[in-house]
């Protein structure tokens, strides 16, 4: 008799994925051939149902690949008696036969309110421990509901087809973060674990209405799924791939584009800009922000709107200032996006 119909989904997603970060790693490097040590892959895991599930599928996949599995938990430091949870998920890792196990303790700070700082610290975290151990992959438990509710997010927010596609399947410096269940769903997830009597935590902020995703997971999406049906979380997240491969083919057309629409000295052209189509036209002025030194996560569509009037609503009007001491200027048929 096989598995629980749920542990072999998860295995299957998980078996696909390292099968991935071996081929990549089959590449032909300038790296002298000679003793290799098996590639080591790390699970992030938060004890959290998605998490373990994802560990104990890495730990069972693992070896027949001859692949060294290991974890790690980050100790966000935002609950009392955090460390001793983090404490236990590094048991219940060892208890799986993971090795190299470690829990990283971090400091949250408050940029960009509290989801994104903690965020931004549990990834740095996890960067720090794939550098020491050497890692080739870090895997992370996000399911087809977790894109659901970051296309919806990405919808609220009204900043472009980028924000409706979602978090990538493969993500990171060369690729570090894979993301093996974008296509298995939550309850999948947990029915894995129930199956395996795997021990589960459940973070009681996934359950804070003070926190936006989880107003929007247990308010939103039920309420959406209410109205619309079942197949809202599905569809989200089909969404999120179709939106995921237009936003790709339009950065590659304005990458194309960026070349065809200087002068020999360099500048941006006005009128060949403006013969571009709005969506390749607005993504080689946000290019050319980021070239000039503002930074990609403070350039909302808002400035690059107030840009692109320059081409297409040109009146006189002055320097438009973008973040990072950018001014963005029209000269004489010219655009010029330079410091300030």
């Amino acid at each position: 008799m096989g598995p629980h119909p749920a542990v072999a989904a998860i295995r299957l997603a998980v078996r696909r994925v390292l099968h991935d970060v071996l081929n990549d790693l089959s590449v032909p490097h300038t790296v002298p051939e000679g003793p290799r040590t098996p590639p080591l892959v790390l699970v992030a895991c938060s004890g959290g149902a998605d998490s373990m599930a994802l560990a104990s599928a890495l730990a069972f996949e693992a070896p027949k690949l001859g692949i060294r599995a290991g974890g790690v938990t980050v100790d966000h430091g935002l609950q009392p008696g955090s460390d001793l949870r983090a404490a236990e998920v590094v048991a219940r890792l060892t208890a799986l036969r993971l090795d190299p196990v470690e829990s990283a303790a971090v400091h949250v700070g408050r940029d960009g309110g509290p989801e994104a700082a903690a965020r931004d610290a549990r990834y740095a975290a996890l960067d720090a421990a794939a550098d020491q151990h050497g890692a080739a992959a870090i895997l992370l438990g996000h399911t087809r509901d977790d894109q659901a509710e970051t296309v919806l997010l990405g919808l609220a927010r009204g900043s472009g087809i980028r924000s409706l596609s979602g978090m990538a399947a493969t993500s990171g410096v060369d690729g570090r973060y894979r993301r093996p269940f974008l296509h298995v769903d939550r309850q999948t997830a947990r029915k894995a674990c129930m199956a395996q009597s795997l021990p589960v935590w459940d973070d009681p902020h996934n359950t804070d209405p003070a926190y936006t995703r989880s107003r929007l997971r247990h308010e939103g999406l039920p309420a959406l799924e209410k109205a619309l049906g079942k197949g809202v979380v599905e569809a989200l997240a089909r969404t999120a791939q179709l939106s995921r491969d237009d936003a790709d083919a339009l950065d590659t057309w304005a990458a194309q584009a960026e070349a065809m629409v200087r002068d020999p000295a360099g500048l941006l052209e006005c009128a060949k800009l403006f013969a571009l189509p709005p969506a390749v036209r607005r993504r080689v002025l946000r290019r050319a922000a980021i070239e000039a030194g503002a930074p990609a996560g403070a350039l909302f569509a808002r400035h690059i709107e107030e840009v692109d009037r320059l081409i297409t609503g040109w009146r006189g009007q002055g320097e438009i200032n973008l973040p990072g001491k950018v001014v963005a200027q029209r000269q004489g048929g010219r655009l010029v996006i330079r410091q300030g």
